[in-house]
C-alpha cells in the first residue's frame, strides 16, 4: 500500500508544504548565482528514472559555464574540495545540499520522489549490471539510502547495489530513517567528497595541458 499509493501522496503533500521555503531560498540563491558570473541559475541534466525513462533533473548551477564533465574510472562524478570548475556560491550550495532543492519541481512533475535512489546519467544506462537494474523499479529521490548513509564514501557499483536493495525493500519506516539520517549527514557534512585535493590538482593540470 505504501509503495503503490501512499508514498506518492506523501511526496505531493510534503513537497507542497516545502514550496514556500524553496521560494524563499530561490530568490537570494538566484541573485548570488547571477551576480557571480551572470550564467544560468539552473543546471538541467539528463537522468534516467523509473522504468528507464529519461527526464531532465533540475539543480541550482554550482559550476562555471561550459565546465568539462570529469568522471572517475567507475563512472561516478569527480568530486573534490579543490575543484576550480565550481563557483564560490556553488561550493556553499553543494556543501549544504541546497543545490538539490529545485528537484522539488521534479517531484511535482512525477519524475522523482522525495526519497529514493539517486538518479544516474542516462548515458550510463548501458553500464548497469543485472543485479543493479532493480534500482530503476522506483522513482529516484532527492535523497536516498546511499545518499544518507554513505554519500560519496562508496563506489558507484556499491551505490547501485544498495539502491537496488532499497527498491526491493521500500517501506514507510525505512523512508523515515533515511529522512532523519539525511538531516544528520548534511548537518555534519559527512563524506562530501570522493576525491582528495591532490587528485584535483592532477586533473586541473591535465585540463590546462589540453588548453
Amino acid at each position: 500500500m505504501y509503495r503503490l499509493c501512499l508514498k506518492r501522496i506523501f511526496d505531493m503533500f510534503f513537497t507542497l508544504l516545502a514550496l514556500p521555503l524553496f521560494i524563499a531560498i530561490f530568490v537570494p540563491v538566484a541573485l548570488l548565482i547571477k551576480f557571480e558570473d551572470g550564467g544560468p541559475i539552473f543546471y538541467c541534466g539528463k537522468r534516467v528514472g523509473k522504468d528507464k525513462k529519461n527526464y531532465k533533473m533540475y539543480k541550482f548551477r554550482s559550476m562555471k559555464v561550459d565546465s568539462p564533465d570529469i568522471r572517475n574510472e567507475d563512472g561516478s562524478t569527480f568530486n573534490s574540495n579543490v575543484d576550480h570548475r565550481v563557483t564560490n556560491i556553488g561550493k556553499i550550495l553543494r556543501e549544504t545540499s541546497l543545490d538539490e532543492t529545485p528537484q522539488l519541481l521534479n517531484v511535482l512533475k512525477g519524475d522523482m520522489s522525495l526519497i529514493g535512489p539517486r538518479p544516474g546519467l542516462d548515458s550510463n544506462l548501458g553500464s548497469y549490471r543485472e543485479d543493479e537494474l532493480d534500482k530503476l523499479k522506483v522513482r529516484p529521490g532527492i535523497t536516498g539510502f546511499t545518499q544518507a548513509y554513505y554519500r560519496n564514501g562508496i563506489s558507484n557499483r556499491e551505490k547501485r547495489i544498495k539502491d537496488a536493495w532499497y527498491a526491493n525493500n521500500v517501506s514507510l519506516w525505512l523512508d523515515l530513517k533515511i529522512f532523519f539520517k539525511t538531516i544528520s549527514t548534511v548537518a555534519k557534512r559527512e563524506k562530501l567528497y570522493n576525491n582528495d585535493s591532490n587528485e584535483a590538482k592532477n586533473v586541473e593540470g591535465r585540463e590546462n595541458a589540453n588548453v
